[in-house]
């Protein structure tokens, strides 16, 4: 099948978690994602349990559709390999701290000067200007001072973050966003451009709702646990055997509710007539709705809001995500083969293209696997290959 980004070349200088993820997404779509890593130990996610045959599942999550290069940065001789691979390239990206790449020669106007069409994505803690762009980022640092933990968890009990590493993901998906927008502003401009991203930015950014209680009212928002800042109820409740989730937040919804937990009465109640009477009343309505979830299954619960058209839904763990046919149907669980571990099972692509579509078209790379490739290339011969191999600049 064609590859959306076919003929686009990434240099991907990231490790862990973020600046991976946002290449492979790159990748996903066609791109020729070139990963430079330290010789001997790479990235150090390649260390990470759970191994599989001797590689790291971690590793393989967010880094197939990719090839793999060694080579020694700080080396002087490093430069005769970087140079030929920057001009060749149309997307740079690096998660280092902010000035990191400038000692080493690679920061944006370095890069930029041997090729001027090179869009050149930054990722790192709280960006690179400001007070705080040389503190170290990591997605905990930024859920909790942007704001997220605040909001997260249960009214009363301890700061929580989310169990996904949110800050992390969603920032790489926030520099693919400036990287395709930087590719298509190329497209008319011929030049490229700086993209400056940070897992501090991104909760910030995702916090619109929040924000518009507290630009809108001055109140603070706190968590809320499984409710919603803005509508009710949209929340957990705790059935006979298992807790479900419902969002009845349209007033047919609302009503159809009360009739089926069989409480018309709360229709009328002047505290919940209308949407924001029962926001402002979540905390007494929401034990008079768990009362009545208590009497029934979840999924005989289930069954009759599906049948109501309420949205609801169970709360699966893992195993009963990649089981669910809505989940294999749409291809969210999909298949990797490795040198070593073989065929393992993968996450699928959320993004849907009906023309050109998302592929896994390479594995993830063993550590220097297309160094040699790579080289020959950018026509080295064999012997200047095994000359950089003695002098430990591969």
């Amino acid at each position: 099948m064609p590859r959306a980004l076919e003929g686009i070349r990434v240099l991907d200088f990231t490790e862990v978690l973020a600046g991976p993820f946002c290449a492979m997404l790159l990748g996903d779509m066609g791109a020729d994602v070139i990963k430079v890593e330290r010789p001997g130990r790479g990235d150090g996610v390649r260390g990470n349990d759970p191994f599989v045959q001797g590689e790291s599942y971690p590793f393989t999550m967010v880094n197939r559709n990719k090839r793999s290069i060694t080579i020694n940065l700080k080396h002087p001789r490093s430069r005769e390999i970087l140079e030929p691979l920057i001009r060749q390239a149309d997307i740079f990206i690096e998660n280092f701290r902010p000035g990191t790449m400038e000692r080493l020669g690679l920061g944006y106007d370095a890069v930029s000067a041997l090729n001027p069409r090179i869009i050149y994505c930054s990722i790192s803690g709280f960006g690179q200007t400001g007070p705080y762009r040389q503190r170290g980022g990591f997605d905990l640092i930024a859920q909790a001072m942007g704001g997220l933990m605040s909001v997260t968890g249960e009214p009363g009990g301890p700061p929580t973050k989310a169990g996904y590493p949110v800050a992390d993901l969603g920032t790489a998906m926030f520099g693919v966003y400036g990287i395709l927008s930087a590719l298509y502003a190329r497209e008319k401009t011929g030049v490229g451009q700086h993209i400056d991203v940070s897992l501090f930015e991104t909760t910030i950014a995702w916090s619109v709702w929040h924000a518009a209680r507290y630009f809108g009212s001055g109140e603070i928002p706190g968590p809320l646990g499984s409710a919603h800042p803005l509508n009710a109820p949209y929340q957990a409740f705790q059935t006979r055997d298992s807790y479900i989730v419902i969002a009845a937040i349209t007033q047919e919804m609302w009503e159809k509710l009360c009739r089926l937990l069989e409480r018309e009465d709360l229709i009328t109640d002047p505290r919940f007539r209308e949407a924001n009477d029962r926001l402002r009343n979540i905390q007494v309505l929401a034990p008079i709705l768990q009362e009545r979830f208590l009497t029934r299954t979840a999924e005989e619960w289930l069954a009759e809001l599906t049948r109501l058209g309420i949205p609801c839904g169970p709360i699966n763990t893992l195993d009963k995500v990649f089981a669910d046919p809505q989940a294999r149907a749409r291809g969210m669980v999909a298949e990797l083969d490795q040198p070593l571990a073989g065929k393992i099972p993968t996450v699928g692509f959320a993004a849907k293209l009906s023309r050109t579509p998302a592929q896994i078209w390479r594995h993830a790379p063993l550590l220097g696997e297309h160094t040699r490739e790579i080289l020959l290339s950018l026509g080295y011969s064999e012997e200047q290959i095994a000359e950089l191999e003695k002098e430990q600049v591969i």
